[in-house]
């Protein structure tokens, strides 16, 4: 009776895998979970003790630290709802404009809408800062050629208006992301998809809608996921525009301004690292809960759209 040949061991598979897998571990792995022990302790005195959830409990009942807390949070969410609601619909229709053969220098639109994507933080906050200004900004001059400068104010200025002025500077910089993903899922749906539904009459937007829609919805979710990570670890805009205070009166303050006030320190504010790696490890169980909502109630129904 023959024997069954042992499979090879692919050792080649792990040596390749190793430095990716190290570098990732020293980087993120070793210290997510330096946070997350720290959130644990507190300091008495010069020395460090064991404090278990204290920290936490802290961070969401004590009046000094939960307004600040709550209030960053609220922040975070209406910043990612504005990326939401304005950023990757309109990133949906870009792509499904700029994917169309009758356009003419569609690869110039891509590389121009793409552009401010590889911008550093600090070059747009500080640009629009000074676009948006009411002393030396061009916005009211160039509102005030086409007869709107009454409807010009210092949107940075205001509490009301502050944070979701600077969500829709993300935005303008960030479209160029969604678009592009969209774009090549787009351009992935097979040519006799496209030909079938052209036979049975449907072209225009009603092929987009009901063709091509559907058959991107993985990458939409994809998008969503990713927006939503990126957005609850925002800290770079609000940091060059608004300061670390997210002014006016915190109006701006999310997860990322407020960990960075706790952790290092801010004025008169005495850094903590304690309560600093709470809000961490808070920031990560929340983007945590998201990503797992996601691979588990939205991910599993959109597998049946996949090729």
């Amino acid at each position: 009776m023959a024997t069954e040949a042992k499979k090879p061991i692919r050792w080649h598979i792990a040596v390749f895998l190793a430095p990716a897998v190290l570098v990732y571990t020293a980087v993120m792995i070793v210290p997510l979970f330096g946070t997350l022990q720290l959130s644990l302790f507190s300091a008495d005195g010069q020395t460090r003790v064991f404090a278990g959830l204290d920290n936490f409990r802290t961070l969401f009942f004590d009046p000094r630290w939960s307004a600040s807390f709550w209030n960053a949070l609220w922040n975070n969410t209406w910043f990612f709802i504005i990326h939401m609601l304005v950023q990757n619909p309109i990133g949906v229709v870009l792509a499904a404009l700029l994917s169309s053969p009758k356009l003419r220098f569609s690869a110039f639109y891509r590389t121009a809408i793409f552009i401010p994507t590889i911008l550093s933080f600090v070059i747009v906050g500080f640009a629009w800062k000074l676009i948006l200004s009411p002393l030396w900004g061009v916005a009211p001059n160039l509102l005030d050629l086409v007869g709107l400068k009454s409807l010009f104010t210092p949107w940075l200025g205001k509490e009301e208006y502050a944070l979701t002025t600077l969500g829709l500077i993300s935005v303008w910089q960030f479209v160029g992301i969604p678009m592009m993903l969209i774009y090549a899922a787009l351009l992935s749906i097979p040519d006799e998809v496209i030909e079938a539904a052209e036979c049975d009459g449907i072209t225009g937007m009603a092929q987009f809608w009901k063709i091509k829609l559907p058959l991107i919805l993985p990458s939409i979710g994809i998008i969503s996921i990713l927006t939503f990570v990126g957005n609850f670890n925002a800290f770079d805009l609000i940091y060059s525009a608004q300061g670390a205070l997210a002014g006016p009166n915190f109006s701006t303050d999310i997860l990322g301004t407020f960990l960075y006030r706790t952790f290092f320190g801010f004025q008169l504010q005495i850094g903590d690292p304690y309560m600093g790696s709470t809000i961490a490890s808070m920031m990560f169980f929340i983007i945590l809960a998201g990503v797992c909502l996601y691979l588990f109630a939205v991910q599993t129904r959109l597998r049946r759209y996949q090729f």
